[in-house]
């Protein structure tokens, strides 16, 4: 059984795709079981700071693992954080 889909609209500028997209459901549109992975191998993710308060001992311990490996050690808690939601 194929399924029919809707023709997708054209669209004047970015804000008015925008609005349509949050307004209807893609899946009236395309057909995602043809959707393939892309890879964006230049594309940098964001990033934004936040403040995180830790007890003075862990930023110690952390700052001391940190220079051991020869890393900041703001990049090592990232490394570490990022390890962890994975194990999940």
């Amino acid at each position: 059984m194929t399924r029919q889909f809707k023709a997708t609209p054209e669209f004047a500028n970015e804000a008015e795709e925008r609005a349509f997209w949050e307004a209807n459901d893609s899946t009236h549109y395309l057909d995602w079981t043809k959707a393939q992975r892309v890879v964006l191998p230049n594309l940098k993710p964001t990033t934004r700071t936040i403040s995180l308060r830790l007890p003075q001992h862990l930023l110690d311990s952390i700052k001391a693992a940190a220079n051991s490996r020869d890393v900041p050690y703001q990049s090592l808690i990232k490394v570490w954080l990022q390890e962890k939601l994975h194990s999940h």
